[in-house]
């Protein structure tokens, strides 16, 4: 068993992909009409064949999925968490973009992570881990 596709929940599609490929350098995998929304993934450009992130909207009146998203994002917690080769300089790439981050680079155990805001409705994590030997 693999996983294949994971989400975030966001606002507005258009926007989410705006800024998940523009901003911070994914690239859209999939774009298929579902009704009012879209099927709509990116992957990094790292891993075109690698796990896909569904941006997913949160619009569904029957599911509860807007209060969840931003019960996770009052709460500070990221709703997910993407690897980088150094937290640091990712943050400056992306503070010179206009991202804003709620937890600068910091320690956290044996990584180093920081938080932002996608503007979408959530907070996500980058960190890098230790070197392996």
């Amino acid at each position: 068993m693999r996983i294949t596709v994971t989400s975030v929940l966001v606002e507005d599609q258009a926007k989410a992909l705006t800024f998940y490929t523009d901003v911070l350098g994914f690239e859209k995998k999939t774009d298929v009409p579902v009704g009012d929304d879209r099927w709509l993934t990116v992957v990094s450009p790292e891993a075109l064949d690698g796990v896909e992130l569904l941006l997913e909207p949160n619009s569904n009146p029957a599911v509860p999925a807007r209060e969840y998203q931003w019960a996770l994002h009052d709460a500070g917690i990221p709703a997910t968490l993407f690897t980088v080769d150094d937290v640091q300089a990712e943050y400056e790439r992306l503070r010179q973009k206009g991202v804003v981050f709620t937890a600068p680079p910091s320690p956290a155990g044996e990584v180093t992570m920081a938080v932002f805001d996608d503007t979408c409705g959530n907070l996500i994590a980058i960190v890098s881990a230790p070197a392996t030997t």
